[in-house]
């Protein structure tokens, strides 16, 4: 197992920090590393890398302790030496700012044993000792070089950024309810507060999903064979569910710790002190399952939903951390008689002028990805479909970005596999807590369509469906991939209700999970009867929308095609398609804000329009809203 750097001692001078235990542990993680490199080096260069190996055993902490406390050197030899030792410490400097992984750990049990104490504090403190940190390992580096006359000339500092990837404050697992069975998890110490380092990629083993996550007929948690020191645990808020997440330390695994940070909200601290037990536990690489352990299982005598991933190269992609964490929520929805949808989801502030005419003030994220759909009668005995959200971050796949979106990333992001061309992916927040739990009936549910070319001058969205001619669009769920998935690129593929994991029917229409979908099915019965009133009502619009966003490379396009609908090439559509869409959408927003506002009385000043596109990855849920972004102008970079 590759190590990463746990750092937990408590350092105020450079000499603290080279005396430390982590810096110890660094050291021998660095000069492992390196001689392992040098080994692997050709015969030719054998010679250098026999010398080099042989110095590098020779690095000590005691001769770098004495350089930093030095007054001088008494021979030229003995500076030569120090020089030496300095550059290599310059070179693991480098090495851990780029290829290494650091966590600085601090307990803070008093969130939950005192009370003195809030997630709030914690995160300030946690803030504090990370830029700390990041101070002494550069003034540590500068006193260094400046004593072996290697600090000389122009200081880079801004660009010097020594953060730890992951700062994190930390209580006991012994403060979370988890089930007697369960009871070795609590041995994992609970992160309840951190500070990431954004702006970081990371290079996984794997860059895309190939494999399902699927229902298992056994549990793959193997609890006797579990070994608490060697995992992070996160507890997460998705949706209404507390999902723990359980994290490998081992290179590969770790690295999605960050993204997952910046993707969910933390689980509440009043439902770690109330004793609420979690819905589902997630473990992400574990060293003692295997290929047939790669799925969920729902144990009945505990009441918990256990999911994992295997510590196998093909399974190491962020990909397969959060698709499984939002089958683990969906699952629970499903079992709590909700309707999960695989969406984005935004609520749209609408405000009206002088004249009466309406106006898109502000859009609010409420799900990138992922929510759900409860059905919640009202005062006035009509049900209504209350939409929740899951994550507060985005997984964006930057293929279909422009340059002016990625660039308002900048600074908050989490990327992987940048140079791996295809499928490169950021996370980054885009939207808070409060949006993300505020249940907002929906006012326009549509399917996204990315193949369909639609002719200039019609409209790119179909509103004002019969509710089972839509649904029959939701149910076969078709889409053209992108090739991020094991379907290649242009080519059509269907999965039931967009696939809102777990894959409930197989394409060929063989069910998957007869238990599952038995309960879905009886959840879509009572949804149709309930939105029929609402579209007879004029309440709820539902139907298509058609993003283009992958009908130029689709296989079933050709170029006559594409030039009869407006378009002067291929690649022309992908940025050109979701604008079209973006202004249709605009004007069916303010249709239905107007029509809301009528139905109030005209006296409102404002009111909320929540629209959910449904649609699997690449349909151009993301797309079309960063092009309406654009067309509102209500952001200024």
């Amino acid at each position: 197992m590759e190590k990463i750097l746990e750092i937990r001692d408590g350092c105020n001078t450079p000499g603290q920090l080279l005396r430390s235990l982590a810096f110890a542990r660094y050291l021998k993680i660095y000069k492992r590393e390196f001689i392992a490199d040098l080994e692997h080096r050709t015969a030719d260069q054998e010679r250098e890398a026999r010398q080099k190996i042989d110095f590098i055993q020779g690095v000590t902490i005691r001769e770098l302790i004495h350089i930093l406390e030095c007054d001088g050197f008494a021979t030229g030899a003995e500076l030569e030496r120090a020089r030496e030792l300095v550059r290599f410490m310059d070179g693991a400097f480098h090495h851990y700012r780029g290829r290494g992984y650091s966590r600085l750990v601090r307990l803070q049990n008093d969130v939950v044993s005192t009370g003195l104490e809030t997630p709030d504090t914690v995160k300030d403190k946690v803030t504090a000792k990370a830029q700390q940190l990041a101070d002494l390992i550069l003034e540590t580096r500068r006193q260094l070089l400046k004593k072996v006359g290697l600090e000389k000339g122009v200081r880079r500092t801004p660009g010097m950024d020594a953060s730890p990837n992951v700062t994190s404050g930390e209580i006991s697992g012994h403060y979370f309810n988890y089930p007697a069975d369960y009871a070795l998890l609590s041995h994992v110490p609970l992160t309840i507060a951190a500070d990431i380092q954004t702006g970081v990629d990371y290079t996984t083993p794997s860059n895309k999903r190939a494999r399902p996550f699927y229902e298992l007929d056994h549990n793959p948690l193997d609890l006797e064979r579990f070994d608490p020191s060697a995992w992070v645990s996160v507890p997460l808020q998705v949706g209404t569910s507390l999902i723990v997440a359980f994290i490998h330390k081992s290179r590969g695994c770790i690295e999605m710790e960050p993204g997952l940070l910046n993707l969910f909200p933390f689980a509440r601290i009043e439902d770690i002190e109330s004793g609420r037990r979690p819905d589902g536990v997630f473990f992400f690489g574990d060293p003692n399952a295997g290929e047939n352990d790669l799925g969920y299982y729902y144990d009945e005598r505990n009441r918990l939903l256990v999911g994992l991933v295997p510590n196998i190269d093909e399974l190491k992609y962020f990909g397969y951390a959060k698709k499984p964490i939002l089958t683990l929520h969906n699952v629970l929805a499903i079992l709590d008689g909700d309707l999960p949808l695989h969406c984005g989801c935004t609520r749209y502030v609408v405000r009206f002028n002088g004249a009466g005419e309406p106006y898109i003030a502000d859009m609010l994220i409420k799900a990138d990805d992922m929510g759900k759909i409860s059905l919640v009668k009202g005062g006035d005995r009509l049900t209504r479909p209350v939409f929740y959200g899951t994550e507060t971050g985005a997984f964006a796949c930057l293929d279909g970005f422009s340059e002016q979106a990625k660039l308002q990333m900048k600074g908050r992001e989490v990327g992987y596999n940048k140079d791996t061309g295809s499928n490169a992916r950021q996370i980054v927040p885009v939207t808070d807590v409060d949006e993300l739990f505020r249940g907002d009936p929906l006012d326009v549910l549509l399917y996204m369509n990315n193949f369909t070319l639609i002719p200039p001058g019609e409209s790119t969205i179909q509103a004002e469906m019969h509710i089972e001619e839509a649904l029959e669009h939701f149910r076969r769920g078709e889409r053209v991939a992108a090739g991020s998935t094991q379907t290649h690129r242009g080519a059509k593929e269907s999965s039931f209700w967009a696939n809102p994991f777990p894959l409930l029917v197989d394409n060929d229409g063989t069910v998957l999970h007869p238990q599952l979908y038995s309960k879905f099915c009886e959840v879509e019965k009572g949804f149709i009867g309930d939105m029929n009133i609402l579209i007879r009502r004029g309440e709820l619009k539902v139907g298509v929308a058609y993003s283009h966003l992958m009908a130029g490379v689709y296989e079933g396009n050709d170029d006559e095609d594409i030039a009869a609908n407006g378009f002067s090439s291929r690649e022309e559509v992908e940025q050109e398609g979701p604008v079209r869409l973006a202004h249709d959408l605009i004007g069916l927003i303010k249709e239905v804000a107007t029509v809301k506002r009528e139905r109030m009385g005209d006296q409102a000043e404002e009111v909320s329009v929540t629209v959910a596109l449904v649609g699997d990855s690449r349909t151009g849920k993301s797309e079309t809203a960063e092009k309406m972004e654009g067309i509102l102008r209500l952001q200024l970079i």
